[in-house]
């Protein structure tokens, strides 16, 4: 905590004892001395002999922020942060609350939709409520940009096909899936990967100089969950998943400034459980409407769920690919957003990263998706979709058709 010093506080009026200043800061005297002993509110003088504190009435301006923040649940490492930054940039305080405020926003969001998730769950089977999305929700820009075309890139991409083990009660489904990367128009390499098996989907967009081995560590990590037994309970499949993705966390650890997106999804033969990280996306495209299942953990999108930001601006916004959560190896691993969603004959998945989701419009993409051809055809548009927009970044999507077994 001491790494945010204090500035040191002129005192130009009567010192206040710990009491006097614990009533006129509303902190009892406890959280003052536990303050002080963090380095956030140290007392302006110490008697020498007796040990007591003394602060000056300037100091109550940091005492009553200190306050706020921690009533809006900050932690103390970001209170001090924040107070350091507004004693020589108010305007950039108030930015960082907002941007913590935004992740708060963006975690409840996320909890809210696994809480609704779970509630169908226990109810039985039923119809998905998620939100439509519209035409402007998928684009986040339609500009060019030139750049040399490069050739399609099938590397660490396959196509399969695998049959689910029947259940008791619910007909087997297998799904038909393909997978497509493409380096774009105007990058230098590719920091995108992605993976398409009989149980396993997943889309991960690397950052950074390491950003090609984080994407790949990624995915590589969530190749290894094994299949979900038959009889495996919902819960039992989000569990694994988000231990996965803790565990590909851990794979990107040492990467420097390099993480991460991921989106997965795990296929039980009836079900479709997800687990996303990032601003890569997943869609169901069911009846010819497209539904977009994942939220965007980024600063843009958390505006846009307070109710702060229009939709339509968002695609004007310079930090618009600002992420709250990736995985990048820290201390604290993200909670990933989870669900699980009931499937049906005739449904076709997409995950993909935002190469694709940035530039094109929702509508545009489920107009590829919706063309009636199979999951290669219907990969190869989405790439071609994004190149006709400019290609200005990697594009990995994966293409999944569930079809009865």
């Amino acid at each position: 905590m001491r790494d945010e010093e204090p500035m040191p506080v002129p005192v130009s009026g009567p010192m206040l004892t710990i009491g006097d200043f614990a009533r006129a800061s509303r902190l009892s005297a406890k959280a003052l001395r536990r303050y002080d002993e963090l380095g956030l509110l140290p007392p302006a003088r110490v008697d020498p002999f007796t040990g007591y504190r003394y602060y000056a009435v300037e100091q109550l301006e940091r005492a009553r922020l200190i306050v706020w923040l921690r009533r809006i649940g900050m932690p103390l490492a970001e209170v001090g942060r924040v107070c350091a930054l507004y004693a020589a940039d108010a305007a950039g305080a108030a930015r960082a609350i907002r941007g913590y405020w935004a992740r708060v926003e963006s975690e409840t969001a996320a909890r809210r939709d696994l809480a609704a998730s779970l509630v169908d769950r226990l109810k039985g089977p039923t119809e998905m409520t998620h939100e439509m999305t519209d035409g402007t929700t998928g684009a986040m820009s339609d500009g060019t940009t030139d750049g040399t075309a490069g050739e399609v890139s099938t590397a660490r991409a396959a196509t399969n096909a695998g049959a689910a083990p029947r259940t008791a009660g619910r007909p087997a489904f297998v799904l038909r899936t393909a997978v497509r990367l493409d380096r774009g128009l105007v990058r230098a390499a590719q920091q995108d990967a992605a993976h398409a098996g009989p149980h396993l989907l997943a889309v991960a967009d690397g950052y950074g100089p390491e950003g090609e081995r984080a994407a790949l560590a990624a995915v590589g990590a969530l190749e290894a969950v094994p299949p979900p037994a038959p009889s495996a309970r919902a819960g039992d499949v989000l569990n694994a998943l988000e231990d996965a993705v803790r565990t590909a966390d851990g794979a990107v650890s040492g990467l420097a400034d390099s993480g991460t997106t991921l989106t997965a999804a795990v296929w039980t033969g009836g079900r479709l459980a997800l687990a996303h990280v990032g601003d890569s996306r997943a869609y169901l495209l069911r009846d010819g409407a497209l539904v977009r299942l994942t939220r965007d953990h980024t600063v843009v999108q958390a505006l846009v769920d307070a109710g702060e930001l229009d939709p339509a601006e968002a695609a004007d916004r310079p930090d618009r690919a600002l992420l709250l959560k990736a995985l990048d190896g820290g201390d604290v691993p993200p909670e990933p957003e989870l669900g699980v969603h009931e499937t049906r004959p005739g449904d076709r998945y997409l995950l993909c990263t935002d190469g694709l989701s940035a530039v094109a419009p929702a509508e545009d993409v489920r107009r590829a998706l919706a063309e009636g051809v199979g999951p290669d055809e219907a990969a190869e548009a989405l790439v071609a979709l994004a190149r006709e927009l400019g290609g200005p970044d990697n594009v990995a999507c994966v293409v999944a058709d569930v079809v009865p077994a």
